[in-house]
């Protein structure tokens, strides 16, 4: 068990969102919780905090570095608390009140109220310091760019950008899918390199004393249909050719990876690319899969249906009527969470394909399975223009045909995946 500063601080924070989550006993958690916890909390703070961090965190991994400030911002919020040093001063101060309590002393009480007045001065000085240093730069005439270096997964991107008469150490690029990946810069730096293993449409920052500056879009393309093991923290990949032939699927030697798994992964299929700007919140998707491994740790067939647009993302997803309890629905703004509400329409035996048409219409989301209407929910948040689709196995899958057309009719994707 780690032992670093504050730690002692942190499991109260991680047990606050614990007692919110209701998910039972952290103890017990699975790989797949942490998947659905970033999900989660990603819904809430709009930061991904990736299931590897979450694990570290939670102690599932080995790992004793301290969690990041960006980690313990993200966590704290999510908690109900405006940042990490909200949260410890509150929980500081209800400890100094239950002392307060049983203290007699008056001469303590006087001296611990020098003792804040003084760390009040002296973050006050902290403060006024900081403003001084940048008070009067022109934040506008910032650079901020980025370039991936090669098509295709994995990707490392370039970001360029200047720095000059910028006095700061406190000068980060976040690439917020994954805290844990962002970058320190130094003030006469002018290049720094990231890497990306997902395609995607990413929003990267670049932050100042904590502060948002500069940000723009960042758009990876799976380049046609990808397949992916997801491993932690470097996924497999396959390529068009080696999942494509009677049905989108994974080659038979990786389905033998995936068997001899003592814990749960997962895998997916990608199709992230550019469709023009087609409107994430009218189309209609046309489908049907099956969840080819269900042992062991995959008895739930648990699949998921990621709908990925410029501003946001949908994730519709699906398991058998016994594990419903366990899966969560993603509507961009509107987060149901399976043991909070009851989600019984998504589940259904997924041995056999089964068709699925998920419909978007004016930011109301139909699903409809085997031709019966079964879900209908409105979001108010736009996702955007549609940019991806992706399907997630809790183990592997098999995906049979895909249509998809948009609000006119206009066919996007229209392929059975028979190899030509």
């Amino acid at each position: 068990m780690s032992t670093y500063k504050n730690h002692a601080l942190v499991k109260k924070c991680l047990l606050r969102i614990e007692e919110k989550l209701g998910w039972g006993d952290a103890t017990e958690w699975h790989s797949d919780v942490f998947i659905e916890l970033s999900e989660v909390i990603q819904e809430k703070t709009n930061v991904l905090l990736s299931p590897t961090t979450l694990k570290r965190v939670w102690g599932k991994v080995n790992y004793t570095n301290a969690p990041s400030i960006s980690t313990l911002n993200t966590l704290s919020q999510f908690a109900g608390y405006l940042n990490w040093r909200d949260f410890k001063n509150k929980v500081e101060d209800q400890q100094t009140s239950k002392t307060y309590k049983f203290e007699k002393d008056q001469k303590k009480i006087f001296a611990y109220a020098a003792i804040i007045a003084l760390v009040f001065i002296s973050l006050f000085s902290v403060i006024n310091g900081v403003s001084d240093k940048l008070e009067g730069f022109d934040f506008s005439a910032l650079e901020f760019e980025s370039r991936p270096i090669v098509k295709g997964l994995p990707n490392s991107v370039v970001f360029d950008f200047n720095l000059k008469g910028l006095d700061s150490d406190s000068i980060y690029i976040q690439q917020y899918w994954d805290v844990t990946k962002t970058i320190k810069l130094e003030p006469n730096q002018s290049q720094a390199t990231g890497q990306y293993y997902y395609p995607g449409y990413f929003r990267a920052k670049l932050l100042v004393e904590g502060d948002i500056k500069k940000e723009h879009d960042l758009f990876i393309k799976s380049e046609g249909w990808l397949g992916t093991i997801d491993y932690e923290p470097i996924p497999k990949y396959f390529k068009t050719s080696e999942i494509i032939g009677t049905h989108l699927k994974l080659p038979d030697f990786a389905l033998l990876d995936i068997q001899n798994m003592e814990n749960p992964v997962q895998s997916s299929f990608h199709l992230v690319d550019d469709f023009g700007e087609i409107s994430g919140d009218n189309f209609l998707l046309e489908t049907a899969f099956r969840n080819s491994y269900k042992d062991k740790w995959a008895v739930c067939q648990t699949t998921k249906i990621v709908i990925l647009g410029t501003k946001g993302a949908m994730i519709i997803p699906f398991s058998i009527p016994g594990c419903v309890s366990d899966i969560n629905v993603l509507l961009n703004d509107v987060y149901l969470n399976g043991k909070q509400h009851d989600l019984s329409a998504f589940g259904t035996d997924l041995s056999d394909f089964k068709d699925i048409q998920i419909q978007t219409e004016n930011k109301t989301v139909k699903v409809i399975i085997d031709g019966e209407t079964r879900f209908m929910k409105r979001y108010n948040v736009s996702i955007g223009h549609l940019v991806g689709i992706r399907f997630r196995f809790l183990g592997a899958g098999e995906v049979d045909y895909l249509k998809l057309t948009d609000s006119s009719n206009k066919i996007l994707v229209d392929t059975d995946f028979k190899s030509k």
